[in-house]
Parts: C-alpha cells; sequence; structure tokens
C-alpha cells in the first residue's frame, strides 16, 4: 500500500500502479481532513483536487514545467506532493507553510497567487517569455474555484488563443463552484459542456455543431474529463501536451470529494474551516450581518452586492430575506464596483461587502467610476487590518493608506460593535460620495463608552494634564486604553480620542491634536499613508509644534501568524504602545 509518506517529491509518483495511486489518494484526503481541520484552512477545495494534482505531477515535471494555481488556496495536494508534509503541523501558523503558494518555500511555487483570476495572464508571460529565451519548459495553469469568473482570466485567454504556437495548457477544475456556485452565463456555458455528448471528445479549431467559448477562442479543447480519475486526468493531460498549442483540459470534479460531512455541506462544501480550538464570540461580520439586514428592512432603496463571496462577507441573512437585492457578480471585483455605481445613478445605495485586500484591485473603479461621479457606494471591508493565517496576500493592511487620496471619499473605523451600527446607518444616509467601513476578522468586544463627544470625535480618556495625545482607529482602541492606564502608573497622563471618521480629516482632531505636545495616532494599516501622516502634515501645514507620530505597520508584507502575534510584533499593543509613549517623550 502506497502512502503519502512515501512521496518525498514528484518523481516519486512515476512508477505507481493504479492500485497504488488509489491508495495514496486516499492518504492523502485523511491527511488534509485530519490537518486542515486541525488548523484551519481551505478543505474542500483540496479535497476536490487530489487526483488532478497526481496526474498533474505525473505527467509535467515540476519545477522545470512550471504549475500555476488559480486561485491559490486549492495547492495544498501539490505541497503535500512536493516535500512539505512536514510543515503542515504548523498550517497557517507562524513558521508553518502558508496556505497558498509561496515562493519562499519551494522551487515548485513559481507565484504567490491567492488573489483569484492571474494564474493565466502569468501562463502567457512566461510561455512568452520561454519561447523568446528558447526553454522547454511548458506551462501549466490550473484554473478552478470559480475563477474563470474573474475578468483577467478572459483577458488573458483572449491572448492566449491567439497565438497557436503557443504552447499553454489550461487544467479548467470544473467543480461548478466558487465559494458558492458559480454565477453567471459562464456556469451555464460550463454545465451544458458537462452535459453534451459531443464535448466528451477532444475539440480543436474548427467546424463543430456545438458552441464552444474556449474553440472559438483559438484553444484546442479536451473533455470533459472525470477529474477524480488519475488515468483519465493523466491521457488528457499527455494529448494535451502533445498539441503543442494553447488548450482546454476540462476536468469535472467535486468539492469536498472523499470527506461526506464536506460533500454534505450544501453552503461551501467546507470550502474552509477554522482551527478545532477556535474561540466562539460574536465577529464583527456578524453584527455587519444584523445591521444591514435591519437597513435593509427599513430602506428598499438598500441593496447589496459581492464578489462570490455572499456569506463570509455577512450578507447571508440579507440574502435570505432579501434574495432580489442581493447581487453576487463573481470573482470580479472591479465589475462589482462599477456596476455599485450603476446601481446608484438608478437612484439605489449600494452596499459592496468585500475582503479588504480584494478592494485594492478594483481602486481604479472607486476613484473614476465611483468618486469622480459623486456617487453614494459604500463599502464594508471585512478582514481590514491584520488577518493573520492567511498572510501577506490577505493582510488589510493598505485600503486605509490609499483610500484617503480619493477626493470626497470618508472612511470609517468604528471601535465596538454600537459604533459598527451607527457608522454603517450614517455611510447609507450619505448619497453624494463613497464611504468605506473597515472592520477585522476577529471576535468584537464590548462597547466602550465616550466621556464625550467633541465635533465627531469621541474622547474615550481625557486628562486635563495630559501632554500625551493617543489617537485610537477602529479595534486599537481598547490597547490604547489599557496602555493609558499603564502609562498612569508612569506618571504621564493621556487623553485617547477615536476620530471615528479617518479619511478626511476633521478639523476637530486637529484642534485637539494641537492642544497637546505628542500625538500618537495607532492604526493597523501601513505606515505609508496612515492616518499619523497626513495628521502631521496637516499640523506642519498650519505651524503648530506639535510632535505627531505614526505607529502603525511596516510598510512591508508581513508573514502569516495570528492576528494577536503580528499586532504584538509590531508593538501595536498596550505594552508596544506605553514603550513607544515612554521612548518619545524621553527623546525631547
Amino acid at each position: 500500500m502506497t502512502s503519502l509518506a512515501d512521496i518525498a517529491g514528484p518523481g516519486d509518483l512515476a512508477g505507481l500502479s493504479t492500485a497504488d495511486l488509489r491508495d495514496l489518494a486516499e492518504d492523502v484526503r485523511a491527511f488534509l481532513i485530519e490537518r486542515v481541520s486541525r488548523n484551519g484552512g481551505h478543505l474542500g477545495p483540496n479535497l476536490g483536487a487530489v487526483e488532478l494534482t497526481i496526474a498533474l505531477h505525473r505527467v509535467f515535471r515540476s519545477p522545470h514545467d512550471v504549475l500555476l494555481f488559480d486561485t491559490g488556496h486549492q495547492s495544498y495536494v501539490h505541497k503535500l506532493l512536493t516535500g512539505r508534509q512536514g510543515e503542515f503541523a504548523a498550517l497557517r501558523q507562524a513558521g508553518g507553510t502558508s496556505g497558498y503558494p509561496s515562493r519562499t518555500e519551494s522551487p515548485h511555487d513559481v507565484v504567490e497567487n491567492s488573489h483569484a483570476s492571474t494564474a493565466l495572464s502569468y501562463a502567457d508571460g512566461l510561455a512568452k517569455a520561454f519561447a523568446l529565451t528558447g526553454s522547454d519548459r511548458r506551462v501549466v495553469a490550473v484554473v478552478g474555484d470559480g475563477a474563470l469568473t474573474g475578468g483577467m482570466s478572459w483577458e488573458a485567454l483572449n491572448n492566449l488563443g491567439a497565438a497557436p504556437d503557443r504552447p499553454v495548457v489550461v487544467v479548467l477544475n470544473d467543480n461548478t463552484r466558487s465559494y458558492a456556485p458559480t454565477v453567471g452565463a459562464l456556469a451555464a456555458h460550463l454545465r451544458a459542456l458537462r452535459q453534451c455528448d459531443e464535448g466528451r471528445l477532444p475539440h480543436v479549431a474548427g467546424p463543430r455543431t456545438s458552441a464552444n467559448l474556449f474553440t472559438e477562442l483559438g484553444f484546442a479543447y479536451l473533455g470533459p474529463v472525470d477529474g477524480h480519475d488519475v488515468a483519465a486526468v493523466e491521457d488528457a493531460l499527455r494529448a494535451a501536451a502533445g498539441l503543442g498549442r494553447p488548450v482546454v483540459v476540462h476536468c469535472v470534479t467535486a468539492k469536498g470529494k472523499g470527506h461526506r460531512p464536506a460533500e454534505d455541506d450544501d453552503a461551501d462544501h467546507m470550502h474552509a474551516v477554522g482551527p478545532a480550538n477556535s474561540s466562539g464570540g460574536t465577529s464583527w461580520t456578524s453584527v455587519f450581518a444584523d445591521t444591514i439586514t435591519d437597513l435593509g428592512a427599513e430602506r428598499p432603496d438598500v441593496v447589496c452586492l459581492t464578489a462570490a463571496m455572499a456569506l463570509p462577507a455577512g450578507l447571508g441573512r440579507f440574502a435570505a430575506r432579501f434574495p432580489e437585492r442581493v447581487f453576487d457578480v463573481g470573482i470580479a471585483e472591479q465589475h462589482a464596483v462599477t456596476s455599485a455605481a450603476g446601481l446608484a445613478m438608478g437612484g439605489l445605495h449600494p452596499v459592496v461587502a468585500i475582503y479588504s485586500t480584494f478592494l485594492s484591485r478594483a481602486f481604479d473603479q472607486v476613484l473614476m467610476d465611483v468618486a469622480l461621479h459623486r456617487l453614494g457606494v459604500t463599502f464594508v471591508l471585512d478582514r481590514a487590518g491584520v488577518t493573520g493565517p492567511d498572510g501577506a496576500s490577505h493582510h488589510g493592511m493598505w485600503d486605509a493608506s490609499i483610500l484617503p487620496v480619493v477626493p470626497g471619499l470618508r472612511v470609517a473605523a468604528p471601535r465596538d460593535p454600537a459604533r459598527l451600527r451607527a457608522l454603517l446607518r450614517a455611510a447609507v444616509s450619505i448619497s453624494d460620495a463613497p464611504t468605506v467601513i473597515r472592520y477585522p476578522k476577529a471576535s468584537v468586544g464590548p462597547d466602550i463608552p465616550a466621556v464625550r463627544r467633541v465635533g465627531g470625535c469621541d474622547i474615550l480618556r481625557e486628562h486635563p494634564d495630559a501632554e500625551v495625545l493617543l489617537v485610537a482607529v477602529g479595534p486599537l482602541a481598547g490597547a490604547c486604553l489599557a496602555a493609558a492606564d499603564e502609562l498612569a502608573t508612569h506618571d504621564v497622563p493621556v487623553t485617547v480620542v477615536d476620530p471615528q471618521w479617518t479619511a478626511p480629516l476633521n478639523p476637530c482632531l486637529l484642534k485637539l491634536s494641537a492642544a497637546h505636545r505628542l500625538v500618537l495616532a495607532v492604526e493597523d494599516t501601513t505606515v505609508t499613508g496612515a492616518l499619523g501622516g497626513r495628521l502631521a502634515q496637516a499640523l506642519a501645514a498650519t505651524g503648530e509644534p506639535t510632535c505627531v507620530a505614526t505607529f502603525a505597520l511596516p510598510s512591508a508584507f508581513l508573514p502569516h501568524a495570528s492576528r494577536a502575534e503580528i499586532l504584538r510584533a509590531h508593538g501595536l499593543d498596550p505594552s508596544g504602545i506605553t514603550t513607544t509613549v515612554l521612548k518619545r517623550l524621553s527623546r525631547r
């Protein structure tokens, strides 16, 4: 019996019999179920890609031949077959393997793609480079989990299909889903291909009786193939490699294959699971979910958009109550934003619920399609700031630094559940400019009352003799208050203020800052463009001598670890804030 322990690298797959391969696939699934259920991660997509990945490594010679996985979260089996089994004990934890392809982990990982719909563009560029340099390396792009709903995929297909001498193999891992079922006309077309008897025969460009988007674009087409039959997938891949031209190999797989709880999970086939020892508690997402549903009942003009993430982004309850007012556009963030602009032009108030890290893909649309037209669109950014186990590509540490340059746009960071509810209501009441609400992937704490409010800024702690002002942004208010307590033991009185809206700068925040000797703005975004820098610039322009320090995350790609570990490592915890204030005061 062949087990995963017998596989030190792809070369060990070559001599295995059909029975060996069946045993190996079973063992890989058992390994995934045990490790991913323990540590958390993407389970369903990888259970569905076991035989497909084994076949890929038996036909192609990685890393000489380039294997690209899109989306990157379906690469766990690839990692296991390329010698990284030991690192799975700490999957997505500090020092363990990443939940996505990682160039620092292995030469078998060529790109660090966790954002969907990118692999085909990488493949296009790599194939061109290999042709120009005379290399015999082959390029294979595994496109699955709804990635073809993203516009970049079709921009790349448009180029690849027009180059008949560019031998890129596109493996379509068709599991009928992204997080949720694949949406749009593409889903219907793939369903037709799966059901068409003629579609089971190899197709190349030329006369045919059935429509096929891929052959119309210039690709050869092989399939559909049972993606859980290693031999069938191997045969198709070898045939594709022998054509010497761009070709699509259509593999039909089942998300969550081989694990009954995943197969029976109608919501998402256990797309992603949390660690076994994860604590409960009310999440920021859940507070948003309740509030947006209440707003939907009060205001029939409120509509919601999602980019294939309705449930994780908190729109499940809204969708259940108002199904005709939720629009899932697939993995197409640019389209989501401009579609929201159209909805606003039509008299509605769209709420785009999206992960912070994915909004950067649609910055141009926010700037030119929403803000330029002064449209009332609200962006709700989940997973803002440090996200933790998903690593560099998923930390939402860019939006708060980038978005303030957009004219008219307003950014809010709630500190507690009550503020999230209030700020969301305020945001959807604004009809002539875009608004943003951002919150982390975390459990909410208790509500933090304000001592008083000054011009829209909440004073959370006040001392008449304070020379230090802590500007607490969003959920870091708790850490700032704890630091204020600790600083009091050092005879350093501190005032703590929550500006609520971090952009544009509130004149009252400027006035309050000018009344203090040292101002420290605490925010879990990248330091470049953070609130502290903008506040310092504004005060300098008025000639105020106040010293303003930006206390935020470094301008770097931070590795995966827990949110608490990352914040602590960069001093964004009570002890770190206290130490920073004391050091700053000692320099003066």
